[in-house]
C-alpha cells in the first residue's frame, strides 16, 4: 500500500512540474523558443527540424541576396520543389525511425481519413517520446476514432504529452480532473498549461 502511495506522489510530481520548453522546442539555428502557433515556423523534411519563420527569412534573404540555390537552412540540403519529393522525402526519414516525420505522416493519413495508418504512425513515434504523437493517440482514444474509446489510455498519453510539455494535453488533463470533481488538479494544469 505505501508502494503504491510513493509511486502515485512521484507520478504527481512528475506530472505537476512545471516544463522546461514547449513540446516544440527550440529553433536549432538561433536556439530561441518555436511558437506555439505552428505557421511560425516550418518543418524541413530533409532533416526533420522544425525552423523559426525568422531563420528560413534570413536564409532565404541571403541566397536571394548572393544569387544561391535555395537550401535548408539547417542541413543546406537542396530544397523540394515538388508535394510529391516532400511526401517521398518525408516517407524516407519515416522508415529511417524519425519520430518528427512519423508524427506527420500520422497527421497526412489522418487529413486523408485514413485513420488506422494514422494511429500506427503516431504509436510509432510515441514510442520514440514524441509529446504531439502522444497527444493525438489521446485524442482517437478519447473520441474513438480508429481505436476503441479508452478513458485510461487517453488519460495515460495525456500525461506523457503533458510531461513533455503539450498545453493542448495540459488543458485537456485540467478537463478530465474537473468532470471527475478534483478541482485542485484541474487549476494546477490549467496554471501550467
Amino acid at each position: 500500500r505505501e508502494c503504491k502511495k510513493r509511486a502515485a506522489e512521484l507520478h504527481d510530481e512528475i506530472l505537476f512540474k512545471q516544463p522546461e520548453s514547449s513540446h516544440h522546442g527550440d529553433c536549432p539555428i538561433c536556439c530561441l523558443p518555436l511558437s506555439l502557433d505552428e505557421q511560425k515556423s516550418g518543418m524541413m523534411t530533409c532533416c526533420s527540424k522544425q525552423i523559426c519563420k525568422g531563420c528560413c527569412y534570413a536564409n532565404a534573404m541571403r541566397e536571394i541576396r548572393e544569387s544561391l540555390e535555395q537550401k535548408c537552412p539547417f542541413c543546406r540540403h537542396p530544397l523540394q520543389s515538388k508535394d510529391e519529393d516532400f511526401g517521398q522525402n518525408l516517407m524516407r526519414r519515416a522508415e529511417a525511425n524519425d519520430p518528427v516525420a512519423m508524427r506527420e505522416m500520422g497527421k497526412r493519413h489522418r487529413n486523408e481519413g485514413d485513420y488506422g495508418k494514422a494511429f500506427g504512425y503516431w504509436k510509432k513515434a510515441a514510442e520514440l517520446g514524441d509529446s504531439e504523437a502522444h497527444f493525438q493517440i489521446s485524442v482517437f482514444y478519447r473520441d474513438g476514432k480508429g481505436v476503441e474509446k479508452d478513458v485510461k489510455k487517453a488519460i495515460y498519453h495525456a500525461e506523457q504529452a503533458a510531461i513533455g510539455g503539450h498545453h493542448l494535453a495540459r488543458f485537456n488533463l485540467g478537463g478530465i480532473e474537473w468532470g471527475n470533481g478534483k478541482v485542485e488538479r484541474a487549476v494546477k494544469h490549467w496554471i501550467i498549461a
